[in-house]
């Protein structure tokens, strides 16, 4: 029996060195490919094999595999369209059916970008059953990142793609999703949404260990921790991000930042780099990149979260081709998740629509705040971003603050004035201070929002100051 055994083991032995053609789990049946592109596709094979992929929009390429077995080809791809099919012919032929091409954007963060359509236990997404009510639609594709962590980066993730139905988008990222689906609708071309997040993920998690050694307090992990793997620089991005570098993009969209509210000093810096880094990695120059500001919500008294508002305000100035969804009208006090995740998503492809796909006629960004004049005791402050003006529709204007030389704020009334300013300007006084000179807007935790563009996009709070409290 043993040699009979033996026997079998060399017969087989053959077999063990073989290596089947084999592609990252993202190339597969039903995925989107970015239009008009020359497209990356990679796999493995064995060393030195020809590799032909042929596609049924007439584009055919070559290559062999290095001696590692591995291969990378460029395809060009058409204008938005399908389905179509690929065909990858190496040792074995593989074929992938209902492939579509159109526009493809990376969607990353934490919980907030985690979030389903459906909503998490306990906690809804405003407008669920409309979207799942309304969910097929097979120009939505989405391509969800199973969890994962590495010390090392990884070359392939878990996950495949879903065709939007009333089956599937329930557990579909609100956010990614209801972004996609506001471009799909208004651009009227295939959209795919890759979403790679963690729920309470810090930023240093989806950055690589080279962009890191700028970051004094970000520490590189040896092993893996028991607890917070989602905390720990760098896991995330070997496993969950790294995998995916190549996969060519239209841009890239983020939910994150209530992990970092400690550490809002260093902030933009670090998503600076990140992206940065991120762009350079993925060689197609600076693609566009919008976040979203984090929402209004009771933290710590030891924390002023509106320092990491300011951060990521401030992004947008040290990170080109950079836009930012402001929710300082969505918060609530008891939930980190706010409902609102179809505005959230909406305001997000605002931008891409506007930037990205030139619609006309539409504004992206809120009030920004751009100027401050003292006269007196009375501090006037305007704003850019409102090609029509401002407007608190109908509410009181709430949450602006006064200070003189003491440092020492106290609320103060304002009044929007529309005569003598084309984009809208508000006054700002208080009784208790006769000689201000700085002002703030909703810089607290928990605020609500009362001044927006006609185009009901709220302005994020702000201050004039640099003072360190």
């Amino acid at each position: 029996m043993q040699k009979i055994n033996y026997l079998l083991f060399l017969l087989c032995m053959p077999l063990l060195g073989y290596s089947q053609t084999e592609l990252a789990s993202f190339f597969s049946d039903h995925m989107v490919l970015q239009q008009n592109e020359n497209v990356s596709i990679w796999g493995t094979e064995n060393p030195k094999k020809k590799i032909t992929i042929t596609s049924s929009w007439g584009e055919t390429v070559s290559t062999k595999t290095d001696k590692n077995g591995e291969w990378n080809v460029k395809l060009k791809t058409p204008a938005a369209g399908g389905p179509y099919s690929i065909e990858i012919n190496g040792s074995e032929t593989l074929l992938l059916n209902d492939v579509m091409i159109g526009e493809v954007w990376l969607c990353s963060g934490q919980s907030n970008m985690e979030m389903p359509v459906k909503g998490f236990k306990n906690q809804p997404v405003n407008g669920s059953q409309d979207a799942i009510l309304n969910g097929n639609n097979k120009n939505i594709r989405v391509f969800s990142v199973a969890r994962n962590q590495s010390l090392k980066p990884i070359k392939n993730v878990e996950g495949n793609w879903k065709v939007a139905s009333s089956k599937t988008v329930g557990d579909f990222s609100a956010t990614a999703y209801f972004f996609g689906n506001q471009i799909q609708q208004t651009i009227n071309v295939p959209v795919g949404l890759i979403v790679t997040s963690w729920g309470g993920s810090r930023a240093e998690a989806w950055t690589d260990e080279a962009t890191l050694k700028a970051f004094k307090s970000a520490k590189i992990p040896t092993e893996i921790p028991e607890k917070s793997i989602q905390h720990t620089p760098t896991l995330l991005y070997n496993a969950m991000l790294h995998p995916i570098v190549g996969y060519t993009l239209k841009g890239a969209i983020w939910y994150q930042g209530e992990s970092n509210k400690n550490q809002a000093s260093e902030y933009q810096d670090l998503i600076t780099s990140m992206v940065t880094s991120w762009r350079k990695q993925w060689n197609q120059g600076d693609f566009p990149f919008y976040f979203v500001q984090i929402a209004p919500y009771i933290y710590n008294k030891n924390v002023n979260s509106a320092f990491l508002r300011e951060a990521q305000l401030h992004t947008l100035n040290s990170l080109k081709n950079s836009g930012m969804a402001v929710t300082l009208d969505i918060g609530n006090k008891t939930y980190i998740h706010p409902a609102e995740k179809k505005k959230v998503g909406e305001r997000l492809a605002y931008w891409a629509l506007a930037k990205d796909y030139n619609v006309p006629g539409i504004e992206y960004s809120g009030p920004v705040f751009d100027t401050m004049n003292i006269d007196g005791a009375i501090a006037t402050i305007t704003f850019k971003n409102t090609p029509n003006g401002i407007s608190s529709f109908g509410k009181e204007v709430t949450g602006f603050e006064v200070a003189g030389d003491d440092k020492i704020f106290h609320p103060a009334k304002a009044t929007i004035i529309r005569k003598g300013y084309t984009n809208g300007a508000v006054t700002i006084e208080s009784e208790k201070v006769k000689n201000p000179v700085a002002v703030r807007y909703n810089f607290k935790n928990f605020v609500e929002a009362s001044i927006f563009s006609t185009a009901e996009l709220p302005a994020s709070s702000f201050r004039t100051d640099n003072w360190s409290e």
